[in-house]
């Protein structure tokens, strides 16, 4: 379970399971595992999905429960819990967000991609300490809380945008009743820690589960409530919950939905015949967040906080780039009527993602190469 919980491990496999969607996609197994993946299962009459968007509106919400149980953390305890520690960050995480979209929009502005703007924002936090657990080393720790709060604040901003920008047709009355399991989910956590832990954590399982179905026939991606139970759960139970799932999400939740995912077929087309949204996502996961996150990490700089070289930006920046699992699931409700264009911007995730990861590798390797170098009293 160790390695399930180390940076390194879950990334590569992640890494691996979006390679072999792609080959199984474009080998002789392509037509049954698509078939396998609009194949539908459920209750009939109550909810009934296709096993991709199982994968994508319930795994998928264990993994951004997770993800909002660290947030939590970091906006109360950690460092992100005042607002000067959190502007430095801040002010780079939207260069990282404005420039993308800015990017996307001149590539791919036109009526029929313009909506895949969301795509290039996101930055997968797994992936991000992946590349910093294998070629960091040596890297001052300024430099790690720089890197892990600037992920953190676009998962923030994809969870927003999935919310607000991707409801469809809501439902008041299921958006209530989420908000009434959310409270007595909330209330039920602050249980846990005595005697008799096994019903109240069922309980809490029945919550979560029919806060995830209200969420889901409401209108607003099922994934929102992932996030809801994180933000709203006692710290404490929310710490231990999480230390339990991550095995589980980082070597199920995520590689399956990666595999899922990247069940696309490549067009055999030439390249200047791929769609805008290629290229659009493809440009602007590494280069628009290269440019914004260096250029907004140092107009930041200037309201104080951490005093972080040129370089350290430039690989912030390259980090950043790698949207991967949250640029995924975005490529698939922006495009969700339009198959076509939804694989050339998944296409576009894996290419723009794979530069930015290889770019990154490079610019963190040198990075902690320059500061092993330096005298153990400047790298503290």
């Amino acid at each position: 379970m160790s390695l399930l919980r180390s940076a390194r491990f879950p990334a590569m496999l992640l890494l691996a399971a979006a390679i072999l969607g792609l080959v199984v996609a474009n080998s002789p197994l392509g037509d049954g595992a698509l078939a396998a993946k609009d194949a539908h299962l459920g209750i009939p009459g109550v909810l009934t999905l296709s096993v991709g968007h199982w994968i994508a509106d319930g795994l998928l919400a264990v993994f951004f429960f997770t993800a909002a149980v660290e947030l939590q953390y970091e906006l109360t305890s950690g460092q992100l819990n005042s607002p000067r520690k959190a502007l430095q960050p801040i002010i780079a995480a939207a260069g990282g967000v404005l420039v993308p979209i800015g990017v996307y929009l001149v590539i791919a502005g036109g009526e029929r991609t313009a909506d895949g703007w969301p795509i290039p924002t996101a930055t997968d936090i797994a992936f991000a300490l992946g590349v910093l657990a294998v070629f960091g080393r040596g890297l001052p720790a300024a430099v790690r809380v720089f890197l892990l709060a600037l992920a953190i604040l676009d998962d923030i901003v994809g969870i927003v945008f999935i919310a607000v920008l991707f409801a469809t047709d809501v439902n008041v009355l299921m958006l209530g009743l989420a908000v009434v399991f959310l409270v007595a989910f909330r209330l039920l956590s602050g249980q846990l820690g005595g005697r008799g832990q096994m019903p109240i954590a069922v309980a809490l399982v029945a919550l979560a589960v029919a806060t995830w179905y209200v969420v889901h026939e409401s209108g607003v991606h099922a994934t929102i409530a992932g996030v809801a139970l994180g933000l709203v759960m006692l710290q404490q139970p929310a710490l231990r919950a999480r230390h339990a799932l991550e095995p589980w999400v980082n070597a199920v939740a995520l590689p399956l939905f990666a595999f899922v995912a990247a069940l696309v077929v490549i067009p055999q087309v030439p390249a200047t015949d791929l769609s805008p949204a290629f290229w659009g996502v493809a440009i602007a996961l590494p280069v628009g967040k290269i440019v914004g996150i260096t250029a907004a990490g140092w107009i930041s700089m200037r309201f104080g906080g951490v005093r972080l070289a040129f370089g350290d930006l430039l690989a912030a920046g390259a980090l950043g780039g790698i949207g991967f699992t949250v640029s995924l699931l975005m490529s698939e409700l922006a495009f969700e009527t339009d198959a076509a264009t939804r694989d050339q911007a998944i296409l576009g995730v894996l290419a723009g993602s794979a530069v930015a990861l290889v770019v990154a590798g490079m610019l963190v390797s040198l990075r902690a190469w320059h500061y092993r170098r330096l005298p153990a009293a400047t790298t503290v």
